[in-house]
């Protein structure tokens, strides 16, 4: 993505102080991300988005979220929505620079991973190449998660293939300060 202007025009400041007021409740005062300038300019598609209530962390480790989000967002080609996430969170959540590498690069059996992480990353593949898991991956994933977690895995791998489906087809361009997928 070599363009410097999404296909549609973000919002532009000063927002009105609804608007403020969410980019604040999700940005936490920092300057909001383009994609949320793109989506809050329609207010249908911007109030479903935030209806997806799944940028909250949810019942998952904030490391377990951010695996299945960088891997989805890299399975999808979503540079713009991966970058964000591993700048915001990966030191945070201690993905050494092998791990980030691996979200993009790698297989679910890298050694790297645990073995939680390992299916966790085996769920979000089956789930982007067939929409499903198999019996062993459900078995895999059950072993190390309970059934409020599975939901969370399921509807965040639907949730940021959707992010991923808005910043590639708007050609979102990169956040400036965000990271690159490795060469």
């Amino acid at each position: 993505m070599s363009q410097t202007a999404p296909r549609i025009a973000p919002l532009q400041p000063p927002y009105s102080p609804e608007i403020q007021a969410q980019f604040d409740r999700i940005m936490r005062g920092a300057p909001p991300l383009m994609l949320f300038r793109v989506m809050a300019d329609n207010a249908r598609a911007w109030e479903k988005f935030r209806a997806g209530s799944l940028l909250d962390r949810g019942p998952l480790s904030l490391r377990e979220r951010e695996i299945v989000i960088d891997r989805t967002c890299a399975r999808t080609g979503c540079e713009y929505e991966w970058g964000v996430h591993v700048t915001t969170f990966a030191e945070a959540v201690h993905l050494t620079e092998q791990q980030v590498r691996a979200t993009v690069l790698g297989t679910a059996t890298d050694a790297c991973w645990s073995k939680e992480e390992q299916a966790l990353i085996e769920a979000v593949d089956a789930l982007h190449e067939r929409a499903t898991l198999n019996e062993n991956e459900f078995k895999a994933l059950s072993t190390h998660y309970d059934e409020t977690n599975i939901f969370e895995i399921i509807l965040l791998c639907g949730f940021y293939r959707t992010v991923s489906y808005l910043a590639n087809a708007l050609a979102l361009p990169l956040e400036e300060k965000a990271a690159r997928f490795p060469a």
